[in-house]
């Protein structure tokens, strides 16, 4: 049995995060893990797919509850396996925050259309580490 330990959620406006990449070198590498540059593509970045990650790092930053205390955006890597499905993998603060909560894994979906992007998060911990005290 798993327990949800968080939950989030982020809706984000796609020309912002357009804007913030045709204007700002420094916003890719302060927001994006290398990884996640490498997948995304040489410049200029597919804006849909930025501001779904962007949206997903912050869904994630909601799961912990504590917002960007202790923690980077690059520190939450969001990737795609071989066939599409997104996934996360902590780093850093990141993962010490994660740690701190129990969470052993984060569970996302991301959906974009022409003007939006939207992530939602799930904070997992296994039934083993929760432990009720009585």
């Amino acid at each position: 049995m798993l327990v949800v330990v968080g939950i989030g959620t982020d809706l984000i406006e796609i020309e912002r995060i357009e804007k913030a990449l045709t204007k700002n070198t420094q916003f890719i590498r302060r927001i994006y893990s290398l990884a996640e540059q490498e997948w995304l593509g040489a410049k200029p970045f597919p804006a849909e797919s930025a501001a779904a990650n962007f949206a997903g790092k912050e869904a994630v930053l909601k799961v912990f509850g504590t917002g960007l205390r202790n923690c980077q955006f690059c520190e939450i890597e969001i990737l795609r396996n071989e066939i599409g499905k997104p996934y996360v993998v902590l780093y850093g603060g990141a993962k010490l925050l994660a740690d701190s909560l129990g969470i052993d894994e984060v569970q996302i979906s991301l959906s974009h259309t022409k003007k939006l992007a939207l992530a939602y998060a799930i904070g997992i911990r296994s039934e083993q580490q929760y432990v009720v005290s009585k």
